[in-house]
């Protein structure tokens, strides 16, 4: 009867452990994340409120970090909360429910980045690459199709990982050693083979991870060719710029992801999961608008205006 308690009361929660077992340190982590959050919140809502209201910034390249922008902060809403909930109180049980929301949205954000950060560098290459022919080929419905193709892949991934995840049988393990529902953490507590299962994981995370990344190296390799066939130090100054703050938030973004999911069993210690996880999960997140308004003087100079105007 007791087994039988404890195997229903885990179809009801699940126990986020997360940091609890350093005391101190939640305490540190609390403040850390609690500001970062509110920087990151403050930084992205900038970009989009900048990028809507500036004429001057009404081009694709602003459209998508537009995109990137919102998707930043749903990235974050959809763990941080409950991590500073977990950080601040003794209570770490998050209902099944929430859980399988936490980690679709994880799953289908994390998805649609992967995608969205590679139609980025599709736009830059073919702003630099075929500067005559980019307002003819980066019209608004072709944006708006590729910015859907990335939500949808995002969605998908969401919808084939999500159930398989949550209904593997734990035979009563509920303490799950992470500070979110993330799909490695959950798949170790469950009792069954989970061979099929990580080798699923591998699949799809060389589709969603290792593709994009592939068109972005390419792209990239391309905008470096024509870069440098530039006479002028101030265009090719310029390129580098434009295209410096991207390569930045992408090396950031999949150097985290790579060595979460693309490692075999995901062999990584509990301890760098978590804070890898914390990393590209609020890390990232708040460096992309500081990284992008830091480089570009069209952010800045849209800015003075906005400020200047109230």
């Amino acid at each position: 009867r007791h087994a039988s308690s404890v195997t229903n009361s885990c179809q009801e929660h699940f126990i986020l452990l997360g940091f609890s077992d350093r005391p101190r340190l939640e305490q540190i982590l609390f403040v850390f994340v609690l500001i970062f959050y509110l920087v990151t919140l403050v930084g992205n809502s900038v970009i989009i409120l900048v990028s809507c209201l500036d004429p001057c910034l009404q081009t694709p390249m602003y459209f998508f970090l537009t995109n990137l922008s919102f998707l930043d902060l749903c990235f974050t809403t959809s763990s941080i909360p409950q991590l500073l909930f977990n950080l601040g109180s003794p209570d770490k049980t998050i209902s099944y429910m929430g859980c399988a929301i936490q980690l679709f949205m994880f799953l289908g954000l994390g998805g649609t980045e992967c995608v969205l950060l590679a139609v980025m560098a599709y736009d830059r290459f073919t702003a630099i690459c075929k500067p005559l022919h980019y307002s003819i080929l980066m019209h608004p419905q072709l944006c708006w199709t590729l910015v859907s193709v990335a939500w949808g892949v995002g969605l998908l991934n969401s919808l084939v990982m999500s159930p398989v995840t949550m209904k593997l049988p734990r035979c009563g393990r509920c303490r799950v050693k992470h500070f979110l529902c993330e799909m490695p953490a959950l798949i170790k507590i469950s009792c069954v083979d989970k061979v099929a299962v990580e080798s699923t994981v591998f699949i799809l995370s060389v589709i969603i991870v290792l593709v994009p990344l592939l068109f972005i190296l390419i792209s990239y390799s391309n905008i470096a060719l024509a870069v440098l066939r530039i006479k002028s130090a101030a265009g090719r100054r310029k390129a580098f710029n434009t295209c410096g703050s991207h390569l930045t938030v992408v090396s950031l973004f999949y150097g985290n992801i790579i060595y979460m999911y693309m490692q075999p069993g995901n062999n990584s210690s509990q301890d760098q999961g978590k804070f890898l996880t914390l990393f590209y999960n609020l890390v990232t997140p708040m460096l992309n608008p500081v990284i992008y308004t830091l480089r570009n003087r069209d952010v800045k100079g849209a800015l003075k205006r906005l400020v200047s105007r109230k």
